[in-house]
C-alpha cells in the first residue's frame, strides 16, 4: 500500500517549452512532510530537471517522528528518459530502500517496447496466492518515478481537467498496477517557501493487475478506497504539473504528503543535468 501511495504522491508532468529559438527548460526542488492522522511520519525531497528532449529526476525520503523510534528507514530513487512526440519514454529506473530489518533494491532498463532488463533484490519467488507477472505486463508501462511525470499536451492552460484525464500503467519490478486519475476541482495552495497559487486536484483509483496477492486485506482496501487525491502545481517555464499535496484515507487516519518548500524556475538554454536530491 505504501508503494502505491508514494507513486501517486510523486506524479509529475514534463514538457519542453520554447522561447523564441532558445530552449526553455524547467527545474524543481521540493521538500515534503509525510504524516498520518496529523503525526509526522517522514520527510521527502524531489529534484527534477527537464528539457524538450529529455528528463531526469531523483528523490529521497526517510522516516522521522514517532515512527523513527520504532523502526528506522530511508530510501532513494531516480529515473531518466526522453521526451518524444509529446510523450515520456523511460529508459532507466533505480530504487534502494534500507530499514532495520531489510534492504531492497530494484533496477529497470527500458525502451519503447517495455522492460528489457531488470534486477530485483530480494527476488520475488512464485507463490500460489500471488498473481504472476506475465511478459505482457512489462510492456507499455512507466516505472514508478516516471509514472509521476505526467505531461499535459496542447496549448491551453495546463491547470485544467486535462491534467487528470489519464490512467498511469506502472511496473515497479514486483507489481504491475494502474492508477486511474479523474478531475475533481481547482484549489489554492501555498508552500512555506516558494510556490503559492492554483493547483488542480485529481482523484486516484488503484487497480492491481499482477504481482499482488488478491486476498490480502490491504489490497482489497486500496481497491475500494474512494478517498485518494493529488494536488498538482506547475513548474515554471514548462507545461509541467507536479504533486504539491496528496492524501489517502486509511483505516487509522488520513495519510498525507505536503510540500513545505516548492521552488521552481525556468532555465533557458541548459540541458537537464541535476544532482541527486539530498536526503531530507
Amino acid at each position: 500500500m505504501m508503494r502505491v501511495c508514494l507513486t501517486a504522491f510523486l506524479a509529475v508532468a514534463v514538457a519542453g517549452a520554447m522561447v523564441a529559438d532558445a530552449r526553455a527548460d524547467g527545474r524543481l526542488e521540493a521538500r515534503y512532510r509525510m504524516s498520518l492522522g496529523g503525526l509526522e511520519l517522514g520527510r521527502a525531497a524531489l529534484l527534477i530537471e527537464v528539457d524538450d528532449t529529455s528528463y531526469i529526476a531523483s528523490g529521497s525520503g526517510r522516516l522521522t517522528g514517532v515512527v523513527q523510534a520504532v523502526s528506522s528507514g530511508k530510501g532513494t530513487a531516480g529515473a531518466r528518459g526522453t521526451v518524444r512526440s509529446g510523450e515520456l519514454a523511460p529508459r532507466s529506473f533505480a530504487m534502494e530502500a534500507v530499514s532495520d530489518k531489510k534492504t531492497e533494491s530494484i533496477r529497470l532498463v527500458m525502451n519503447g517496447g517495455g522492460v528489457t532488463d531488470m534486477r530485483v533484490e530480494p527476488p520475488v519467488f512464485p507463490s500460489p496466492d500471488r498473481v504472476p507477472v506475465a511478459d505482457k505486463d512489462k510492456k507499455g508501462i512507466f516505472d514508478p518515478m516516471t509514472a509521476a511525470l505526467v505531461m499535459v499536451p496542447g496549448t491551453d492552460d495546463p491547470l485544467s481537467a486535462k491534467a487528470c484525464e489519464r490512467t498511469l500503467s506502472i511496473f515497479d519490478g514486483r507489481q504491475r498496477y494502474d492508477l486511474a486519475l479523474s478531475y475533481e476541482r481547482i484549489d489554492e495552495v501555498k508552500a512555506e517557501k516558494g510556490y503559492a497559487g492554483p493547483a488542480v486536484v485529481c482523484r486516484i483509483a488503484y487497480r492491481p493487475v499482477s504481482g499482488h496477492k488478491p486476498n490480502r486485506a490491504g489490497v482489497k482496501y486500496m481497491m475500494k478506497n474512494k478517498d485518494m487525491f493529488v494536488w498538482l502545481a506547475p513548474v515554471a517555464g514548462t507545461r509541467v504539473l507536479v504533486p504539491f499535496r496528496a492524501s489517502v484515507t486509511t483505516a487509522i487516519g488520513i495519510a498525507q504528503l505536503e510540500a513545505e518548500a516548492f521552488e521552481t524556475r525556468a532555465v533557458v538554454g541548459t540541458r537537464a543535468t541535476p544532482a541527486k536530491a539530498g536526503l531530507p
